[in-house]
């Protein structure tokens, strides 16, 4: 499959073709629009994971963050 020679800019929907340096925005100001709206939460997942190994997975991940790393060193106790 070959790539298109032009797309629409995401942001601003202006002609932008493959060879152009901002590609696949058209200018770096919309790149930076683009950017905010992900930085911002505007663009989200619009169906939730359902998948229950994914979803373990997901928990297991968190409760490993959010433990403290000093519970896996040793403890040595003054006297």
């Amino acid at each position: 499959m070959t790539q298109p020679k032009s797309i629409r800019c995401p942001s601003c929907r202006a002609v932008v073709h493959a060879a152009d340096a901002d590609f696949p925005f058209c200018s770096d100001r919309c790149r930076l629009i683009d950017l905010g709206k992900w930085a911002s939460g505007g663009y989200v997942i619009s169906t939730p994971i359902i998948d229950p190994e994914e979803l373990e997975s997901l928990r297991q991940k968190e409760q490993q963050s959010s433990r403290d790393p000093n519970d896996d060193l040793p403890s040595h106790k003054t006297q």
